[in-house]
């Protein structure tokens, strides 16, 4: 909710050492998953854990893609099909470019699909990736346009090409819902802002804890905190109170944030 402080972050975490700092202490306290975008910063993070395979040996990365201000940015220099070709996957170079161009000249939106979320996992080549998520900026846009297919290509790529599983993240969670139930996924994985202050949860507290509470899929909460309005402890109680959500992801900006988060978690999520 700071403004400064976001500035201040950002002139911080510049220097990617930062970075590994902060997940070296979140790892060491006991969490082992880093759910991240593909921004291109990433693709340090992963070389360095790369390299040092004892040290995380059992660390997980939970991509989430698309990376819209990439694209955004892209098309805006280079045109729409020039940053389609910017992004496609370097393996097997020829057969990219030529699969692209046939996408490109018979609109086959989804292989064009396929070949953006492989440009977007190359960075992650080698890495636990148990769980892909498409970013909200983009679930709830198909959403609303009631493209339902769009989640069906996406899962099912996600799964054959990648073994894992695909997750959604939305600011609306009761209609995703629905819409997964509807296309026949089983048990899907959501990730949606859950907090008591109703906070980015479009359709209201009432219905996201009815949903919650009555419906088959896996929840993971964000934005417990409400971008800071919530103090962690009452924000945190209020969470773990809903006892099908599965998990939590928080941002944090130093070791003592990591360590009173997660001592408030496992204290709450205590049966």
């Amino acid at each position: 909710m700071s403004e400064e402080k976001a500035r201040a972050q950002a002139i911080r975490f510049a220097d990617v050492r930062e970075i590994i700092n902060l997940l070296d202490a979140a790892y060491d306290s006991g969490i082992h998953v880093f759910m991240c975008t593909t921004h291109d910063r990433i693709g340090e993070i992963c070389a360095h854990v790369r390299s040092n395979p004892e040290r995380y040996s059992k660390l997980e990365f939970y991509p989430c893609m698309p990376y819209a201000h990439k694209y955004a940015n892209a098309v805006t220099e280079h045109g729409m099909i020039d940053a389609l070709k910017r992004f496609l996957p370097a393996e097997g170079a020829l057969s990219a470019l030529v699969r692209g161009g046939v996408s490109i000249a018979t609109r086959d939106v989804e292989a064009m699909a396929r070949l953006l979320i492989d440009a977007e996992m190359k960075i992650f080549g080698g890495l636990r990736t148990p769980v892909i998520f498409l970013q909200n900026v983009v679930t709830d846009l198909l959403l609303g346009m009631g493209i339902k297919d769009a989640f069906r290509v996406f899962a099912d790529h996600v799964r054959d090409r990648y073994n894992a599983e695909p997750g959604f993240i939305t600011m609306n969670m009761p209609r995703l819902v629905d819409m997964l139930e509807e296309l026949g996924m089983e048990n899907p994985i959501v990730c949606a802002s859950i907090n008591k202050l109703g906070f980015r949860m479009c359709g209201g507290i009432d219905l996201y804890e009815k949903v919650i509470a009555s419906r088959k899929f896996r929840p993971v909460a964000m934005s417990v905190l409400a971008s800071g309005a919530i103090e962690p402890r009452e924000a945190i109680e209020y969470v773990c109170s809903q006892k099908r959500i599965e998990s939590i992801v928080f941002g944090a900006s130093s070791k003592s944030n990591i360590l009173n988060t997660k001592q408030l978690i496992d204290e709450y999520s205590i049966p």
